[in-house]
């Protein structure tokens, strides 16, 4: 059988859609250590199970599977899905990638761990560390006189002296800490007193409640410049030259149980002379150390890094504030004292992943009222307000964490991770309600109850510097990087000079001093990778592939991009590698309320395209009019808003984009010359993509009779042999 019989749009988008909406739930593996875009496992579960499985993919999906005698290989691995979905059903598994934070992170998530030890082992790490620094994670309570509190978060302005009279200047872009959604008022700083108070109406907030000054939801710092509220000085800003910004404590959220019942919404207040001391105190006691954890490196040059260039940032260490850095020295000295090395490594990886938290450019989200983790953009931008999480976490009566950020969270996701390992499941809609199926007998690793029955391959290295064993693989399922929308190895280097400073140098790829690659597929100014770089990677590691590949065996890869020249690049090297594409199937793969793509305009939908040297393709997915493309896209939007999707336009113009790289890979294939100029050959393909027509009227006429079917049926009514058009011919 295989994917093009098997697979079933409506079904598959429906499964990944929702698992789009909360990852973490339908596949907690994830939470082993942040990766971006990672695409649905349940989108290559469905890969899977429909190219080696024996039925449509919707009778195996909830059933357990197994394929041993199947072995697949990823050669752009990064989070690890493509793999773990196949070694979950039993498959031998190879994984490439040329960043060693990628192969680090899909060892921890495949790799057996004995959870009873690891749990230990990580109490005991909170223990010594709450003994350590508690006592700086507590606030008193103003309202109700309560001492010793926990703090959730802290929230820091940055600050500037006025260039003309030298009075401190906060740069506030706006004073509303907290809006009315979560809390039942909105809560504004003054900008006098710094008091906090709760109104009811921000068009028309009053005056504070503590000084009488009027208040005021927009803030003096806009576009670069805040005016000084003492000499009325336009500042500017940022000041690289001036070093590290500087940030003054605002606000704390706390936690206090035993007033919950009585008060209502959240616990605010304004930082009192405690607070502050405490905070000099971890100045103090993280001065007197000489540390061995924290990195020193600097932060090298780069698309992404050259933000933080501009506001004076230099090395990583100049991201954290020194309370951060004592309570991350301290943890990586307890990790680095644990025997075991599997657990060691465990520890390490959470130390890692904790670092997206605890550090001063996470900000603080006033709706849902929690810290945005670094990374919750796919950038390294710098705001003016910053929130600092409480480093050990916090947890209520019945053990369910509080807040987000600390160490409490990160260990408890992780072990829920590699529980999940032994106990897969799969989530069902069942009306309004989603149910828990277990599916026993499948698991993920190498080994389960002491037992190695399965191969696990994890390289850091390129694919093409491997020489695989020809006519050695029964597919490859992967996720290539989407020309430059992530600049993976500059925000991963965040991670990395943490960990190889706490694990060494011994693991494979950790000799060097940044994640960051030549070879990396991901266009770049900073280093001059453009899309004749982009084309030539991708074709190289696609021959290798092919190379390794069985007879008509699929090399099947998920893609979208806003601009054509990138499906330029992708026909190219599926061309280069002697496949043409049997089939482009479309499939939710992001979630459109993510901070990074919400409102952009950006497409949630990726293209499946599956490639093979020989086999079949349906006829009727053929095209070579604008008429045809748009009815091919037309029935590919009813499937998906069968599942539930509604359609934008940038998810129809990757559709379409899709479709016309697989057709014009299927005019070219049988003169393409894969020795001709890498230049050339992008040029040729354009060509070719552009006797498809218009396509931004393709767009616009698909959308349209996507709307209205009978429209459709009523274009291609007359002449159509339907019939014939549904019979499979040879690729």
């Amino acid at each position: 059988m295989s994917i093009e019989k098997n697979f079933d749009i409506p079904f598959v988008a429906a499964q990944a859609l929702r698992e789009k909406q909360i990852q973490q739930n339908y596949r907690p593996i994830i939470a082993v250590h942040k990766w971006f875009a990672r695409r649905p496992g349940t989108l290559f579960r469905a890969l899977i199970l429909s190219e080696f499985g024996s039925q449509p993919v919707g009778d195996s999906f909830f059933q357990a599977n197994s394929f041993p005698d199947k072995r697949i290989a990823d050669p752009f691995m990064g989070g690890g899905t493509p793999l773990i979905e196949a070694n979950r059903v039993g498959c031998d598994v190879q994984g490439f990638d040329i960043n060693p934070m990628a192969s680090w992170i899909v060892r921890e998530e495949i790799e057996h761990l004995d959870l009873v030890s690891y749990e230990s082992e990580a109490a005991t790490l909170l223990k010594n560390l709450t003994s350590e620094l508690d006592a700086l994670y507590r606030t008193d309570c103003p309202l109700y006189g309560d001492e010793g509190l926990p703090v959730k978060y802290f929230i820091w302005v940055k600050e500037i002296d006025c260039e003309a009279c030298g009075e401190a200047v906060s740069l506030f872009p706006g004073f509303l800490l907290s809006q009315d959604a979560r809390h039942p008022l909105n809560v504004l700083i003054c900008g006098d007193c710094g008091g906090l108070s709760e109104v009811a109406d921000t068009r028309h907030p009053g005056s504070c409640k503590s000084c009488n000054a009027t208040l005021s939801v927009a803030g003096p710092a806009k576009r670069g410049v805040c005016v000084c509220p003492k000499c009325g000085r336009a500042n500017a800003y940022p000041r690289a030259h001036q070093g590290v910004p500087r940030h003054r404590l605002v606000a704390i959220e706390y936690y206090n149980p035993a007033r919950m019942r009585q008060h209502r919404g959240r616990f605010f207040k304004k930082p009192d002379a405690k607070d502050i001391e405490r905070y000099r105190l971890a100045e103090k006691r993280w001065a007197s150390l000489s540390p061995r954890f924290v990195p020193d490196q600097s932060i090298l040059p780069g698309d992404e890094t050259d933000r933080l260039h501009r506001w004076g940032y230099k090395r990583y260490r100049d991201l954290f504030n020194p309370r951060q850095l004592l309570g991350l020295e301290f943890s990586a000295r307890l990790i680095a004292k644990v025997k075991d090395q599997r657990i060691r490594y465990a520890l390490s990886t959470n130390l890692s992943d904790l670092l997206r938290y605890q550090n001063m450019l996470c900000r603080y989200d006033s709706m849902a009222l929690k810290s945005l983790d670094i990374f919750s953009v796919h950038g390294f931008p710098v705001g003016l307000i910053q929130c600092e999480s409480n480093l050990l976490g916090i947890v209520n009566g019945n053990g369910i964490n509080v807040g987000s950020g600390g160490w409490m969270n990160i260990i408890n996701k992780y072990a829920t991770a590699k529980r999940y390992c032994h106990e897969p499941f799969e989530v069902r809609k069942e009306g309004r309600s989603n149910s828990r199926v277990p599916i026993k007998g499948e698991w993920i690793g190498e080994r389960l109850n002491g037992a190695a029955t399965r191969k696990v391959s994890i390289r850091c290295a390129s694919s093409t510097t491997l020489k695989l064993p020809e006519a050695s693989l029964d597919a490859v399922f992967t996720d290539p990087p989407y020309f430059g929308n992530v600049q993976y190895g500059e925000l991963m280097d965040f991670c990395y000079v943490w960990l190889r400073r706490l694990v060494g140098q011994e693991v494979e790829g950790f000799d060097r001093e940044s994640t960051r690659a030549k070879d990396e597929l991901t266009a770049n100014e900073t280093e001059g990778r453009d899309l004749e770089h982009f084309a030539n990677g991708l074709s190289a590691v696609y021959r290798a592939m092919a190379r390794a590949l069985k007879p008509g065996a699929p090399l099947v890869f998920t893609f979208h991009h806003n601009k054509l020249e990138a499906y330029e690049a992708v026909g190219v090297a599926i061309l280069d590698a002697g496949l043409t594409c049997s089939a482009s199937i479309p499939c939710p793969a992001e979630m459109g309320g993510s901070i990074h793509i919400h409102g952009t305009g950006s497409s949630i939908i990726d293209t499946v395209l599956v490639c093979r040297s020989t086999g079949v393709t349906a006829r009727n997915t053929l095209f070579d009019t604008p008429a045809d493309l748009v009815r091919l896209v037309a029935s590919d939007l009813k499937h998906l808003r069968a599942a539930g999707v509604s359609p934008t336009a940038g998810d129809i113009r990757c559709i379409v984009f899709g479709h016309v790289t697989r057709m014009a890979v299927w005019t070219l294939r049988a003169a393409w010359n894969a020795d001709h100029s890498i230049k050339d050959k992008l040029e040729r393909f354009a060509q070719q993509l552009s006797t498809f027509g218009n396509l931004a009227s393709v767009i616009e006429r698909a959308e349209s009779c996507s709307k209205n079917p009978q429209a459709v049926k009523n274009r291609h009514a007359a002449g159509k042999e339907m019939e014939r058009a549904r019979h499979a011919i040879s690729v």
